[in-house]
């Protein structure tokens, strides 16, 4: 599906990125603490709603 370069790319990609929206997330949470407030409950959503399709594909996909 993918080549081994690609793959390469992508994760350095991803981990480059997500390191990037943890920095960005940490600076403005100092600056502007009331916009944060509850902000894991989006992250458990989406972890979940994530989840939810992955188990649909694979249960669908058999």
């Amino acid at each position: 599906m993918f080549s081994f370069g690609q793959l390469i790319f992508g994760l350095c990609f991803f981990i480059i990125f997500v390191g990037a929206i943890i920095y960005s997330y940490k600076a403005d949470k100092k600056n502007q603490p009331q916009y944060f407030k509850g902000s894991y409950k989006i992250l458990i959503g989406f972890l979940i709603a994530f989840s939810v399709l992955l188990l649909i594909k694979y249960l669908t996909t058999k």
